[in-house]
């Protein structure tokens, strides 16, 4: 028998926000969490501008001597599953940890720690690089420290889709629980990617937003977009059987009801043309969820600011849904608050749409100024929409060709 599954547990770690309650006030605000980059010196770096985590101390989360153990990407993870765990209101204790599970995911993993211990091979010799280089480094560490840390004994898993990541992380959650492998999942994606080696690679595929103006960087559907900012953090949810939630009286935020993962099989960087694979994953998550399109009020789109994903995505919503259902629905990124973060981007954006249905708001696409005739739906610009939402989609699209979505449903 396929079970229901919903959504008891939010956290995030992110460029507006250090926990769910700053985030998603920075997010009903429209803050926009782009400045100068801080992590390392940019004087000889096209780009000069990202998302980065403010004000934050590893101590202030971590004994310093497990800090020095852990990249930042699996401290983000940890400090966002932490906070989504007690969100929830689970009891270790009164719960089979043998059924808890943990699905996240990082596109690049501990690149940082990847940087610093070459940059220690090349200048010092192979014997200085340090014994915790690859636990640090490798991308499902952020997966095994989290299980460790929570206690998770269940299925343990890190996926890898580029910038798809985190919502494939939780649309395969969600059929784990349907499909009865697991009770509880803590789901997402994270990342901590701003460091030159990769601040340099994507600029040299022309990926990146050279733009100085913070206010015009990360400028989803706008006619003079030029690519996305990058971010970083974490946004991780706690997703549950239904009876199981509401056998513990829990918060719900939402019902998954729908998941659509598909490949272009087509570039390794552009997405298929007219958006087509996009489109066949919103499809397959309505079919899923045996719902019409013209009942979806809002998607959480990937729009990333660059030319092609923006305008593809566009084709493929209409696609979809059809032209009179995708001229009424409302459409946002909100890569314009937080830049960029990846693998973690569908987690976070996975948070945003169970707060918008629980509250009842869409949020804006910020910092909007040209229309562009590639992108003419409802892209909620500049300010957010008091709105009941019925049905909310969530888009991630990610390099390689991976297309992943989910649809949220109130409840």
């Amino acid at each position: 028998m396929e079970r229901r599954v919903v959504i008891t547990g939010l956290g995030a770690i992110t460029p507006i926000g250090n926990n769910v309650e700053e985030f998603w006030k920075g997010i009903k605000e429209g803050k926009c969490g782009i400045d100068k980059i801080t992590a390392f010196d940019t004087s000889n770096f096209k780009v000069k501008l990202a998302a980065e985590i403010k004000g934050y101390n590893p101590e202030d989360y971590f004994e310093r001597r497990e800090a020095k153990r852990l990249d930042k990407f699996s401290q983000y993870a940890m400090i966002a599953a932490r906070e989504a765990w007690k969100d929830s209101n689970l009891d270790k204790e009164k719960e089979n940890m043998e059924r808890v599970g943990i699905v996240l995911g990082s596109g690049i993993g501990g690149v940082e720690t990847i940087e610093n211990e070459n940059q220690k091979c090349v200048e010092k010799g192979p014997d200085r690089v340090s014994p915790m280089y690859i636990p640090m480094a490798i991308s499902n560490m952020a997966t095994g420290n989290v299980a460790i840390d929570i206690g998770a004994k269940g299925e343990s898993v890190a996926m890898v889709t580029a910038c798809a990541t985190g919502t494939h992380c939780i649309g395969e959650s969600y059929r784990m629980i349907k499909h009865g492998y697991q009770d509880i999942i803590i789901a997402g994606g994270t990342e901590a990617s701003i460091t030159p080696l990769s601040v340099a690679g994507f600029t040299n595929i022309k990926a990146l937003s050279k733009s100085e103006d913070k206010s015009r960087a990360s400028i989803p559907f706008d006619k003079e977009r030029n690519g996305f900012v990058m971010g970083e953090g974490a946004g991780i949810i706690v997703l549950e059987e239904y009876e199981h939630a509401k056998k513990r009286g829990a918060k719900i935020y939402a019902e998954i009801v729908g998941y659509g993962a598909t490949s272009d099989a087509y570039h390794i960087t552009s997405p298929a043309p007219n958006g087509e694979g996009g489109a066949r994953a919103m499809k397959m998550a309505m079919e899923e969820a045996n719902v019409k399109p013209e009942e979806i009020t809002y998607i959480n789109a990937h729009g990333t600011s660059t030319h092609l994903n923006d305008s593809c995505e566009t084709q493929a919503i209409k696609t979809a849904l059809g032209e009179e259902a995708s001229k009424k629905v409302m459409v946002s990124s909100t890569k314009g608050h937080t830049g960029h973060l990846l693998g973690a981007a569908g987690g976070i954006e996975a948070i945003v749409c169970s707060k918008a249905i629980q509250e009842g708001f869409i949020p804006a696409t910020i910092n909007y100024k040209v229309p562009d005739e590639e992108c003419d739906l409802d892209i909620v610009p500049n300010k957010g929409r008091n709105q009941e939402i019925k049905y909310a989609m969530s888009n991630s699209l990610g390099f390689g060709g991976h297309n992943s979505s989910i649809l949220l449903k109130k409840i």
